[in-house]
């Protein structure tokens, strides 16, 4: 069970958390923003990124799918005279949005954003009760359609898998029985379940609850296919020294991340028993020691920080690969649209 995987959550899940733009000093090290430059900040969320970016004289594109956020950041816009354009969309759908070739850098900050946990009426949250949603644009297929629909085999997948938990198939089977008889509506009834069938022992330092709602956040929001889709997409927009930066929370995420920089970096593969397969053109060349991580001063200030990782790469002449994301580790699970009321 990866150690990096809730312990950013189970703070957020606490109570509220003042933003604060995770690994910022690390982001503009590694974006190196400069006037006249182009950048796209994928994920929005409350704008720390975006106005750190317009600070050092760049031009911003950011992305949000959450229309709170396109709401809350109107005001922003506004100040940035004109150099700020805010999109409602999915950073996977960059390329609908920008040109090939014609950005200077890209920066995702992947996982839910600290005000959507904080508003009960989101649903992310098992520490305040609402309506269990957890669906980052507001529309499709909600956590609690998965859970009163999907097959117990399928569930028992997707905490498995989406959230690493070791009890995912007793937590699987235990909904199942408590939905035929009232099906889950609100968070707190599913976090009561979990912490009846799976209590908290004095060692455990997260909620039993935490693992199964990240799992299901990641699932109802495709956010690992996401990713996957937005790594490719950012490989065709960047032009030649562009620069694109990832800060990943969980260890899905960043084994993604990691993945595409290596697959991308040029390297020829093989093994002393098999021939070295042809050589490619690197796509990508890493920035800096890879990955970047909190400080204990930055942890102190933001405990969401502390399983932040930071990967970066600088965009090569080289021309842009195959988008095929079986090369990347996204497992392969039931169909959400399926599950949808």
């Amino acid at each position: 069970m990866a150690a990096d995987m809730g312990d950013g959550d189970a703070d957020a899940q606490g109570g509220p958390v003042r933003h604060i733009p995770v690994l910022l000093r690390g982001v503009l090290d590694a974006l190196a923003p400069a006037p006249g430059e182009l950048i796209v900040d994928g994920t929005f969320g409350a704008g720390g990124y975006s106005a750190a970016i317009l600070q050092a004289g760049a031009d911003v594109i950011a992305f949000d799918r959450d229309p709170d956020a396109i709401a809350a950041g109107a005001k922003m816009v506004e100040a940035a005279d004109d150099k700020l354009k805010l999109i409602r969309a999915q950073f996977s759908d960059l390329l609908d949005h920008v040109e090939e070739a014609s950005l200077d850098g890209l920066v995702l900050d992947i996982g839910v954003s600290s005000m959507q946990i904080d508003e009960a009426e989101r649903g992310f949250s098992f520490m305040r009760d609402g309506p269990l949603d957890m669906r980052m644009g507001q529309a499709g297929v909600s956590a609690a359609d998965v859970v009163n629909r999907a097959k117990v085999s399928d569930l028992t997948r997707i905490f498995g898998i989406l959230g690493e938990e070791r009890h995912a198939g007793r937590i699987a089977r235990a909904i199942e029985t408590e939905r035929a008889k009232q099906p889950f509506a609100t968070t707190r009834q599913l976090a009561g379940l979990i912490e009846r069938v799976s209590p908290r022992r004095p060692q455990d330092k997260i909620h039993p609850a935490t693992r199964v709602f990240q799992a299901l956040r990641t699932y109802v929001n495709d956010e690992l296919g996401e990713l996957a889709q937005t790594l490719f997409a950012a490989e065709k927009a960047l032009k030649p020294g562009g620069r694109l930066v990832v800060v990943s929370f969980h260890s899905l995420e960043d084994r993604i991340v990691k993945r595409f920089f290596q697959d991308r970096s040029g390297k020829a593969s093989g093994s002393r028993h098999m021939p070295l397969v042809a050589v490619r053109q690197a796509t990508f060349t890493p920035i800096g020691k890879q990955p970047v991580t909190a400080n204990e001063a930055e942890c102190a200030e933001n405990p969401r920080a502390r399983s932040a990782k930071l990967r970066s790469g600088l965009r090569t002449s080289a021309p842009a690969e195959n988008t095929d994301t079986d090369i990347l580790p996204v497992p392969n699970l039931a169909a959400l649209a399926a599950l949808g009321g």
